[in-house]
């Protein structure tokens, strides 16, 4: 079938442009249409600079023309988001680390939710997947990280490079780890205040020979505090992943975490929330889900955030035991838990391509006054 342009004019006046008061023909927000056949590629202007936006537009315009015009037709739609100039900031712009392409934070808002968990999991299956990775345990009070990759007797070595001594990353299983559990002893406490872990946190950061990575993670520690600050006036991080479990007091932890990456003074793009120990499968039947913590309770916060909803994760016994002798239970071939973690990885990076696509690049911040550190209030 060939289309006809005009149709497309026609179907697309029935949508309301994102930001905008009219259709979004009307607006101008629609600033080219081309058909080919059963093919069309549609060109649109967008002023709201959210990920969902983007994706709301795009299936908009797919489902409007499939309804409207033709059902079968292959339709491309090229979003471009063209944001309003923000008022300057009287601020310092933190350093890139040279060779690193995203830097994708994991948070949670309370401890005890399988971050750390989780984080080493993403961490090897973006290897699976052909990605070059790197984690920085960033939880200087409670590091896990070196006990997960079964890397805890390691320690990393000095390496020159461009003149300058640098700390080469311990690898295991293709992943480049960096902790402070490495420069500690097992039974030994950290009992630092915030500026002496924030820089402690910056050395690791920037006197590190991380080479070039696809994706660098962050693993912070729990909670919303100075950490948490420092590693956002120190990087440009790329987003945010919020991990929480289904039960209501986790959930109100975590709708924190992801207020302080929306604050308007650190503005880090939330890729979206994770869901771990979402149901219990007992081996002896597999097609069992017993809902231990309650059910999709973090699915239904990332629909009322108005967040990407990234996967879930279920409670496996092997998950913990792979944790615990150092082996990420993400390379168990051929089983659910490794289906789970590739699912929920693909989206990961998804999240990661329309943010680069549809966003100008985040800025590290800094925090001139108190007002970084108050209370959030979402609206």
């Amino acid at each position: 079938m060939k289309l006809n342009k005009q149709d497309i004019l026609n179907a697309l006046k029935t949508i309301t442009a994102p930001g905008e008061g009219e259709n979004m023909v009307d607006s101008g927000a629609v600033t080219n249409v081309v058909t080919f056949a059963d093919e069309v590629i549609v060109d649109i202007t967008i002023k709201n600079p959210t990920l969902q936006a983007r994706k709301k537009t795009e299936v908009e315009i797919m489902q409007t023309i499939h309804k409207k015009v033709y059902e079968k037709a292959k339709v491309k739609v090229n979003v471009k988001v063209e944001a309003a100039a923000a008022a300057p900031k009287n601020e310092i712009k933190g350093k890139a680390i040279p060779g690193i392409q995203n830097i994708v934070a994991v948070a949670s808002g309370k401890g005890g939710v399988g971050k750390s968990t989780v984080t080493a999991n993403l961490a090897v299956t973006l290897s699976k997947m052909g990605f070059k990775v790197g984690v920085l345990d960033a939880d200087i009070y409670g590091p896990s990280i070196p006990i997960m990759f079964d890397v805890a007797n390691e320690r990393p070595i000095s390496v020159n490079v461009d003149g300058k001594s640098k700390m080469k990353p311990v690898e295991n299983y293709g992943v480049k780890v960096l902790s402070i559990g490495f420069f500690t002893k097992p039974d030994q406490a950290v009992i630092w205040r915030g500026p002496m872990a924030s820089k402690a946190l910056n050395q690791m950061i920037f006197d590190a020979a991380w080479g070039e990575l696809d994706f660098l993670l962050l693993d912070l520690p729990p909670g919303t505090g100075d950490i948490h600050l420092s590693i956002m006036q120190a990087l440009p991080i790329t987003g945010a992943v919020v991990v929480s479990t289904p039960q209501n007091v986790a959930l109100a932890d975590a709708k924190k975490g992801v207020a302080m990456f929306q604050q308007d003074s650190i503005n880090v793009p939330v890729l979206g929330i994770i869901e771990n120990m979402a149901y219990f499968t007992p081996a002896e039947l597999p097609e069992n889900k017993y809902y231990i913590f309650g059910k999709e309770g973090a699915k239904h916060l990332a629909e009322d955030l108005k967040v990407p909803f990234l996967g879930e994760v279920p409670l496996v016994q092997s998950i913990r035991e792979a944790g615990d002798v150092g082996r990420p239970a993400a390379m168990q071939t051929a089983t659910p838990i490794e289906e789970a973690f590739e699912n929920i990885t693909r989206e990961v990076v998804q999240q990661v391509v329309y943010r680069n696509e549809a966003l100008p690049a985040t800025e590290a911040i800094k925090i001139t006054t108190m007002a970084g550190c108050s209370a959030v209030k979402k609206k």
